[in-house]
């Protein structure tokens, strides 16, 4: 059986310094494989990409190309940007690799997930363990949200979440190879066959969501996707999104999430999934006053939530109400 052939995406928004990190690290664990490193910059706007074209060019390493993704479509976009252009040998890759620019893989990281998609067939998508610069392990392995695990998020009650536990969105990390829901972005392996019938990330998701959409795109078409501890990446976390330190959440996740469960499961469902986190978030807020307890949300989030849900149904019913010019016959 030959080598398969893999493509390794970097992408880079406004994180050039990082990006040059990723790329050291990514090309040490590429060694020995049939691979090609590929880095785009996701219209930074700030000299990145002129940046990253000189660094590479510096570092004389074969088989590594910078481009520009020409538009900031976000995550999904731009790593379809860099499937789409593909490997420069003309070759069709058979394993997608999608590294964040925050996320430097350990030696062995990225040898681990391909030898899983060589044995495994059955398997679409693998991940690794995500550890942080101090080697905490992150949550990376997820079910796939729920009206349930809308609840038992947002309520934050104890007995709660016992009872739902089978609900609970992350899941605690096994210590070996387990199928799982989704995995987390940072650091994952795609396999062109499962691409080409399910598609690629679905670009209506700016930013969030889009490797839950794509999660279970994969298994409702029957495939695995798998957590993989002995693939380790360190992840620095957010530093493009700025999420640890929102202010407030922003459109795009909100844009994102609805979007999700409405695709998923249709609208009445996603509706219902939004009064059930308000529902928990109220309980919890109540909790929250009566017991002193910290915030544990971004300011406004529920109002934010609730009201962006709003906006959206009342924009489709005036889109349906909205008479459509008559279409004449040719």
């Amino acid at each position: 059986m030959s080598q398969a052939r893999l493509l390794c995406i970097l992408l880079n928004y406004r994180t050039a310094e990082l990006c040059r990190r990723a790329a050291r690290t990514a090309v040490t664990a590429l060694q020995g494989l049939d691979a090609e490193l590929l880095i785009i910059d996701n219209d930074s706007g700030d000299g990145s990409f002129e940046q990253l074209t000189a660094f590479v060019a510096a570092e004389g390493w074969p088989q590594v190309r910078v481009i520009s993704a020409g538009r900031n479509g976000g995550f999904g976009a731009g790593n379809n940007h860099g499937m789409r252009a593909g490997r420069d040998d003309g070759q069709p890759a058979d394993y997608i690799y999608i590294l964040n620019p925050d996320a430097f893989p350990e030696p062995e990281a990225i040898r681990v997930l391909a030898d899983w998609l060589d044995s495994h067939p059955e398997t679409g998508i693998a991940g690794s363990l995500i550890r942080s610069e101090t080697g905490a392990q992150e949550y990376t392995a997820f079910r796939f949200p729920s009206i349930a695990g809308e609840f038992e998020h947002s309520v934050r009650f104890g007995p709660v979440s016992r009872l739902l536990h089978k609900a609970r969105v992350p899941i605690d990390l096994p210590d070996r190879p387990q199928p799982v829901d989704w995995l987390a972005g940072a650091s994952m392996m795609l396999r062109r066959e499962m691409l080409d019938r399910i598609g690629l990330f679905d670009e209506t998701f700016f930013l969030y969501f889009e490797e839950t959409d794509l999660c279970l795109r994969a298994a409702r078409d029957g495939w695995q996707t798998v957590y993989l501890p002995e693939s380790r990446v360190t992840h620095i976390g957010s530093v493009s999104t700025g999420m640890k330190c929102w202010d407030r959440v922003p459109r795009y996740w909100l844009d994102s999430r609805l979007h999700y469960f409405t695709k998923s499961h249709g609208g009445a469902y996603a509706a219902l999934a939004t009064l059930t986190h308000a529902t928990g978030g109220l309980m919890w807020r109540l909790r929250k006053v009566l017991q002193r307890k910290p915030d544990a949300d971004p300011p406004h989030f529920l109002r934010d939530l609730v009201a962006h849900h709003v906006r959206a149904l009342l924009s489709r019913s005036e889109r349906r109400a909205t008479p459509q010019p008559a279409r004449r016959l040719p």
